[in-house]
């Protein structure tokens, strides 16, 4: 299909031998539990793929960026939901070394070597819980010589069994004794820092979603990025720069697998002519919205706006999926259904979409807000 074939070509520029290594791995090994599907995305340069060329990455922009999520999501959806937490981090991070620089020495050191490393990082913000408050942080700081100790758990966070670096939300005191949003930036290992066993789906097995529990982890105060006098929009535009990209990102991986899906249906000339060509039609829609807010944010568009657009593909996409992959397993047939569970869990892994924040709850107010002329404000 012609929408998976430009993004297959993209993925090899940037990640050369990164798709024929993960096709060479059978489907049921590639999302399962101990998968080399991560080690393979490390090995091929996937760290460096949002990472500015300065610091030693590919700096791709925000369509290219989509076009390797998608298609790595149509070989391994464990996969793509995984990579995703490292690049809406790297993203996130890496905009604060912007024009004006934002980062402290030591942040910029740690920064400097992700790429040339090939550090894999993980994300602690929301939490998979249905109407969980995406800027909550569930880690909490408190003050000690030097730096902070930090406690809480993430659950899930993926990238769990990988990660080189744990990127979370804390709570550390304010300046007016209330607590205050700060992100800390954790090596692993670090002492006080444990994995535990969380995830009980078959289903995205591979992307290492497990408990990460902190006690008392003690992070140096230089590697706690906070608001400042001098920088009071510090944390407000950091977080606005990484749910712009975990939106867009963690859709692209998804829209790869119902492509993957569509593909199968075309390519075993499955169904009528019509029926193939209104598939194709659904699929490619999804992938268009999707783009549209690639385009826009590639383009310059900031803020409110950019929120906005990403979040209406969001939910377009995610209601359109499962319909794809409905439609899809029907065309492909019984003796398809009968004879490998492959493509089964492949569509049933497009309904994890639902569950990734925001959710749609939290969020329809607020645009129905924003659309009539009001700031978008996002719990």
């Amino acid at each position: 299909m012609r929408s998976l074939d430009q993004a297959r070509t993209v993925c090899e520029q940037y990640h050369p031998g990164l798709l024929p290594a993960l096709a060479e791995i059978p489907f049921a090994e590639r999302e399962a539990p101990g998968s080399p599907a991560i080690d393979l995305f490390r090995k091929h340069g996937g760290a460096g793929l949002l990472v500015p060329r300065e610091f030693g990455g590919q700096g791709a922009d925000a369509l290219d960026a989509l076009r390797v999520q998608q298609a790595i999501g149509a070989l391994s959806p464990s996969l793509a939901a995984a990579v995703c937490m490292h690049h809406f981090t790297a993203a996130m991070l890496y905009s604060l070394a912007g024009e004006h620089d934002r980062l402290t020495p030591r942040q910029r050191d740690l920064l400097g070597a992700i790429a040339p490393g090939g550090l894999v990082m993980a994300s602690g913000w929301a939490e998979g819980r249905t109407q969980q408050n995406v800027l909550l942080p569930t880690v909490t700081a408190r003050a000690a010589e030097g730096g902070y100790l930090l406690t809480g758990t993430k659950k899930p966070c993926s990238l769990s069994g990988s990660m080189d670096l744990l990127t979370a939300s804390i709570a550390v005191p304010g300046r007016n004794g209330e607590p205050e949003l700060a992100l800390a930036l954790i090596p692993v290992p670090s002492a006080g820092l444990t994995v535990h066993p969380f995830w009980g789906n078959t289903l995205l097995a591979a992307a290492e979603s497990d408990e990460v529990r902190l006690a008392d982890v003690f992070v140096p105060r230089e590697m706690v990025v906070r608001t400042s006098p001098e920088d009071p929009h510090r944390l407000a535009d950091l977080q606005t720069a990484g749910f712009i990209w975990f939106e867009t990102l963690i859709c692209a991986g998804y829209v790869g697998a119902a492509g993957a899906l569509v593909e199968a249906v075309v390519d075993g000339g499955r169904g009528i002519p019509a029926e193939r060509a209104a598939l194709v039609q659904q699929a490619q829609a999804a992938l268009a919205l999707l783009e549209g807010a690639a385009r826009a944010v590639q383009a310059g568009v900031r803020g409110d706006e950019a929120v906005a657009a990403v979040l209406v593909a969001r939910f377009a996409v995610q209601d359109a999926l499962p319909q794809i992959a409905s439609r899809a397993l029907e065309l492909l047939g019984g003796l398809d259904f009968v004879s490998s569970p492959d493509h089964s869990q492949l569509a049933a892994a497009l309904r994890a979409l639902a569950f990734h924040p925001p959710s749609r709850a939290a969020c329809a107010e607020p645009l129905m807000g924003y659309f009539a002329g009001c700031p978008l404000e996002l719990a």
